[in-house]
């Protein structure tokens, strides 16, 4: 069995670049940024940052174009693939991209609370989302508040005891 399945969440580091193939479907380069904080043996903070190159096809391209800016959160889901072609040199080249087949908005920032995509934009906005309306492409709108409501996991509100849990 095999498997090839990436999932990263992380902010723009750019506005998304969108162009169009030969056969007339929508491209859409993004470039996410995420964080990795760790201590190290003397018990210092440390934090690297990874930047990942996404591509992301057809309709969900136009809409990340649309509404996604440098410095948003997003949550991409999709494929790791590696092209190789030869530049004007003659040198080959290779590129590592994440292939989306699923991007999801993250909060707005800067707090804002009003506004949300069009309805028939195939996307549903976020009713849980702290700083603001979220928006995920890949879903339909939720039966649970119509078509501003995000799926969400209710988490219960009780402590939980270590020792109940069987494993």
């Amino acid at each position: 069995m095999y498997l090839n399945k990436a999932m990263i969440i992380g902010n723009l580091t750019r506005d998304p670049e969108v162009r169009a193939l030969p056969s007339g479907i929508k491209v859409c380069s993004l470039s996410v940024a995420t964080n990795r904080v760790w201590k190290d043996k003397n018990g210092a903070k440390q934090e690297s940052t990874d930047f990942h190159n996404i591509v992301v096809f057809g309709r969900q391209a136009e809409t990340a174009a649309q509404y996604l800016k440098k410095g948003a959160s997003v949550l991409v889901e999709g494929r790791i693939q590696t092209r190789s072609w030869d530049d004007k040199d003659g040198q080959k080249k290779y590129r590592t991209e994440i292939v989306a087949d699923r991007v999801q908005f993250g909060p707005r920032a800067g707090g804002s609370a009003g506004g949300s995509a069009p309805a028939g934009a195939g996307f549903s906005g976020g009713n849980s989302a702290p700083a603001g309306k979220g928006a995920d492409m890949a879903t339909p709108a939720s039966s649970q508040g119509g078509p501003s409501a995000l799926d969400t996991i209710e988490y219960p509100e009780d402590e939980i005891n270590p020792d109940d849990i069987p494993f």
